[in-house]
């Protein structure tokens, strides 16, 4: 590292203040944390148009921050070349924007589907390269599911994701898989459904979040409504274009790059051997949320469609239906990224808000990072207005749920 960039950030781990970073509009308060107030800062630090995010982004997941998160900590806290990491990396936000700006990347998720929507966004084809694959690839609107799909797609459909899926997983086991290959099993895999005409099924839920076979009948009976046919390689095109239209070579260059040493990594995230010590520069995450948001379940026809057996994905990712059971899992994942986050780095650990705002996580893990080693450099809240409203949480976009990130900051002592 040249020496003004170690004294940067060495400047930067031993006066670091929160407030600095906030618009002189914020509101702070303060929280009593290890006998120390803490300061909170709450601001918009950030909008979902402020920088408009790369397209490479557009990928649905249930619970899924927007790049504008990560990129404030990244540009604030790190420097080019610097590692950063995501415990709980889900689509793989972080780790991509990371990439995307330079720096070195390493990510990790129980839900093995992480990594099969990041790596492909990493070593992008071309848009000719994915035209010329789909066009030699032979699909059967004949095929049929080892199950019932006909509440989700019209039987031509089926029959087409189902010659997709065969042909995807024939290529992996015969070690034929190449990067156009898993560009598109990354696209099908997010148009599986929906409730537009850019996906394969029927209207549904929205795409982050597949419902059962019964409550799609049900949904089916309400709407009046039968799957329509959808050209299957029509729709993976027009979204791969969608995806790359503001990709640079540039940005290719870096994200190659990124990928030649990335570390992607599918296991608990308090055990994390393959990280090496003290290497870390800034963790950016988001946790599961208590039980508010059932991973494997929801992802059940992803799972499916990239052969992964849903019985040996459920119960292993992280949903504690109590406080105390939410507690001591972070608090053993904090040990773990104290170990691995090098002296003068930083945990930027998004929390949002749950339960209508009866449970603020950001007070709840303040200590738990303390305790683990971490100085609690701050609490960020940074709040948007929006037009569109979401009830997953039964939370109004304008006064909570995951457009509301409250953010623990936290650095590791030199």
């Amino acid at each position: 590292m040249p020496h003004e960039a170690s004294t940067y950030l060495h400047r930067l781990a031993d006066q670091f203040d929160l407030a600095s970073l906030a618009p002189s509009t914020a509101l702070t308060s303060s929280l009593t944390v290890g006998g120390r107030h803490v300061t909170r800062i709450e601001a918009e630090f950030w909008t979902s148009r402020q920088r408009q995010a790369s397209s490479l982004h557009e990928i649905s997941y249930r619970a899924c921050f927007k790049p504008q998160l990560p990129r404030f900590f990244i540009e604030h806290l790190t420097l080019p070349g610097d590692l950063v990491y995501d415990p709980f990396m889900g689509r793989g936000t972080t780790p991509l924007e990371a990439a995307m700006l330079g720096r070195a990347i390493a990510g990790n998720d129980l839900n093995p589907l992480s990594e099969l929507l990041l790596r492909p966004r990493l070593e992008i084809p071309s848009l000719e390269q994915v035209r010329e694959r789909l066009v030699k690839l032979i699909l059967d609107g004949s095929a049929r599911a080892e199950f019932d799909l006909s509440m989700f797609y019209h039987p031509a459909t089926e029959g087409e994701l189902v010659s997709l899926r065969q042909y995807l997983l024939m290529r992996k086991a015969t070690g034929r898989e190449d990067a156009v290959d898993r560009w598109i099993r990354m696209v099908a895999t997010n148009r599986l459904t929906g409730h537009s005409a850019g996906f394969f099924s029927v209207y549904t839920l929205p795409p982050n979040q597949a419902t059962t076979p019964e409550n799609q009948r049900k949904i089916n009976e309400k709407r009046k409504q039968r799957p329509p046919y959808r050209d299957v390689k029509s729709i993976i095109y027009k979204k791969s274009r969608s995806l790359l239209k503001k990709i640079s070579s540039s940005d290719v260059e870096r994200l190659q790059a990124a990928l030649k040493s990335a570390l992607l990594l599918s296991t608990r995230a308090d055990r994390t051997p393959e990280i090496p010590d003290s290497s870390v520069q800034l963790v950016v995450t988001s946790p599961p949320f208590l039980n508010v948001v059932d991973y494997s379940q929801d992802n059940w026809l992803r799972l499916w469609f990239n052969g992964i057996d849903l019985k040996q994905v459920d119960g292993k990712l992280s949903v504690h239906a109590s406080i105390e059971q939410w507690k001591r899992a972070m608090g053993l994942v904090f040990q773990e990224l104290f170990r691995v986050v090098r002296p003068g780095g930083f945990v930027a650990f998004e929390v949002g808000e749950v339960r209508k705002r009866n449970v603020l996580l950001d007070e709840i893990v303040a200590p738990i990072g303390e305790e683990a080693g971490f100085l609690c450099a701050g609490i960020l809240i940074n709040r948007q207005q929006f037009t569109k409203t979401s009830n997953i949480w039964g939370i109004n976009n304008n006064e909570g749920g995951t457009n509301t990130n409250r953010i623990v900051v936290f650095r590791k002592p030199r």
